[in-house]
């Protein structure tokens, strides 16, 4: 066993050796359906990346993006990179290429670890980068596509097993998500060390109740950061278990999973809920007869789902609202106190505000943008000097989210501050739908707007005014093409799920679209 270390702010000090120090070592960290990683076995495999960082020369500070898949490669090397003081960036793997290079480039890193089946057509992106020293290969090549890249199993063998942990104090800058978070490019969220546990020491203790002999299972992944606390952070905070899914999060390969590992623990997002709720046969437990307790955040949960989990499922899904800019989730329900239809109270730790436009406090029961304060904001965005200043004022962060609060502390959500929806947690800019649908060589002009569907959750609705050369095509038909193109062009969770071919689109008198009217259904 170890002996005690020295006073460490390294977050991975308290997620990771410290339970090797007192003997948990041998405890299951992490397992993918393939392969399992103990905790013991997590730190060897991360001192050996942090080894075989300064073995390629990628120093302190340095910023390393992961392009990867659930697998149990991914803590190996975020912690790596921690252990390193080296700066992990995950970026979401369902990125069109370009906006994955822009991130890459935008972050200056040095080195990119990209899961095997996203390598060959990242390729051309990838080695236009001029910055970008090292791309990494994580797990093996499909059948048939041969790309000749160091591997992170040749990586690691470059590092030294025994490499130690860089000082670190607990303000220090840990780690980057990118967020798009309103129209423009994403921005690069940095989060300082102390940032982890607390969001382990407010939400994961004190309202998920998460213990050491707990199985979590989160469907949101770990290159965002709910997915990176659900099934990260939160079960190492006490010697627990995860279970990765490496593919795409379909209902399928979800109860696949709830069934064959059991997880007493289970994170998703509306969306899914609401998908899982339409599978024949879904009963308690949703596979799992160990399940005790679900959470839902990324987009408001409609009380009707929340509802129908409990009934057929036989347990509560904690709604709650987070945000990558205070790293995991600050407003939720509570075990034993759930309210369908409002996002519950505060968690401990963090203080809200609703605010009036002028900054002024309203009563309960009026609207107004909520303003959040804990120990887990950020510290601001890379190089977006005006948008740290809007978003991050003194201590409260700015949401831009519109809530009421009742008089017993429950918030309830009003949707966004401006035109920004959530798709099946994700933010979606009706702009950037708008420049897709555009790029199409049938479409003249469109505007996009969130509506609800049968489930009371958000989707992209587009109005489309055609060129004069499409307007004789089979509508479904075209339909049906601009959906794909969208999904093609700037991601599949962002086409429009319905999409009418208006004549005129509604504009003020200087040409701007009134999107209030489409709303409406004008």
């Amino acid at each position: 066993m170890e002996t005690a270390a020295p006073s460490q702010a390294n977050a991975i000090d308290w997620f990771l050796d410290r339970h090797v120090r007192e003997g948990r070592g041998a405890r299951v960290a992490f397992s993918d359906g393939a392969r399992t990683l103990s905790y013991a076995e997590l730190q060897t495999a991360t001192r050996q990346f942090a080894g075989a960082l300064a073995a390629a020369g990628i120093g302190r500070e340095r910023r390393v993006g992961l392009l990867m898949l659930d697998t149990v490669d991914f803590p190996v090397v975020f912690w790596g990179c921690l252990r390193a003081g080296v700066v992990p960036v995950p970026i979401n793997t369902l990125l069109p290429h370009e906006l994955v290079g822009y991130i890459l480039a935008d972050s200056r890193a040095e080195a990119v670890f990209v899961a095997a089946p996203l390598h060959a057509a990242l390729a051309p992106v990838l080695h236009s980068l001029r910055g970008l020293r090292h791309v990494v290969q994580v797990g093996p090549a499909p059948a048939g596509e041969p790309t000749g890249a160091p591997t992170l199993d040749g990586f690691l063998a470059s590092g030294d097993p025994t490499t130690g942990t860089a000082e670190a104090v607990a303000e220090e800058v840990a780690f980057w998500v990118y967020s798009s978070g309103s129209t423009g490019a994403p921005k690069g969220v940095r989060h300082v060390h102390a940032s982890l546990r607390a969001t382990a020491d407010t939400y994961a203790a004190q309202v998920l109740g998460i213990r050491a002999d707990d199985v979590v299972f989160s469907a949101a992944k770990l290159f965002f950061s709910y997915g990176l606390g659900n099934a990260m952070t939160f079960p190492m905070s006490v010697g627990a278990a995860t279970a990765l899914l490496p593919a795409r999060p379909t209902a399928d390969a979800v109860l696949e999973v709830l069934r064959r590992a059991r997880p007493t623990i289970f994170c998703g997002v509306p969306t899914l809920y609401a998908t899982l709720l339409a599978q024949p046969g879904i009963g308690p437990g949703a596979g799992s007869d160990r399940l005790r307790v679900c959470v839902s955040a990324g987009e408001a949960l409609p009380e009707a789902v929340g509802r129908r989990w409990r009934e057929r499922v036989g347990v509560d899904i904690l709604d709650g609202i987070g945000s990558t800019e205070m790293l995991h989730i600050f407003l939720s329900n509570r075990p034993g106190e759930v309210r369908y239809g409002t996002t519950g109270r505060a968690v401990p730790g963090y203080e809200l505000r609703i605010v009036d436009a002028a900054g002024q406090d309203v009563a309960d029961g009026e609207s107004g943008e909520l303003l959040v304060r804990g120990p887990s904001a950020a510290e601001g965005y890379w190089n977006q000097l005006a948008k740290s200043k809007q978003t991050f004022r003194g201590e409260w962060t700015h949401t831009g989210d519109t809530y009421s609060r009742d008089a017993e502390g429950y918030y309830r959500y009003g949707g966004r501050s401006d035109d920004m929806m959530k798709v099946g947690g994700i933010w979606v800019s009706p702009f950037e739908v708008e420049e897709a649908l555009v790029a199409h060589p049938a479409v003249l002009e469109a505007a996009v707007v969130g509506h609800a569907d049968a489930d009371g959750l958000i989707k992209p609705r587009a109005f489309v005014v055609l060129q004069a050369q499409a307007a004789d095509m089979d509508p479904d038909s075209l339909r049906d093409l601009l959906k794909q193109h969208v999904k093609e062009r700037i991601g599949v969770w962002k086409y429009p799920r319905w999409i009418e071919f208006v004549e005129t689109l509604p504009k003020t008198a200087t040409g701007k679209v009134q999107r209030y009217k489409l709303r409406g259904g004008a």
